[in-house]
């Protein structure tokens, strides 16, 4: 049996691969904030009808962790039950997911350093997700 590695990740073990896809999602996620923060944004967001709310490090870690759990969870259940089309599926998935995601971003009300910011997280655990979760078949 022959293994490939890409990018150091040992592609013959998907556990190893997807927890490290789960992992980048968060790290990726967490450092945008770092960034933002170090930058001064001001996380502060203003939803109709709700209170302020700062988002910071722990949600943005709590709620990337959820998403690429969630997205694993999702793939792993696809591929035992549509066979072939799981990836397909998942795929189509998390574009709808990932664009749903911006909708309570365009409805609230933040600095445009804190949506510049917030949405490039939206953007990048997805992007962790699709990049690492499937299996290559090569």
């Amino acid at each position: 049996m022959s293994s490939t590695t890409l990018a150091g990740i040992d592609t013959a073990s998907p556990l190893r691969r997807r927890a490290t896809g789960a992992l980048a999602a968060v790290a990726a996620s967490a450092a945008i904030w770092l960034i933002g923060a170090l930058g001064g944004v001001d996380y502060a967001v203003r939803s109709p009808g709700r209170p302020e709310f700062v988002v910071n490090l722990a949600p943005v870690i709590v709620v990337s962790l959820g998403s690429a759990l969630l997205g694993w969870v999702a793939l792993a259940t696809l591929e035992r039950f549509a066979g072939d089309r799981a990836t397909s599926i998942w795929f189509s998935l998390a574009i709808a997911g990932t664009l749903l995601s911006f909708a309570p971003l365009l409805q609230a009300d933040a600095t445009s350093g804190a949506k510049l910011a917030l949405g490039a997280m939206h953007l990048v655990v997805p992007a962790a997700l699709v990049a690492l979760l499937p299996k290559r078949d090569h």
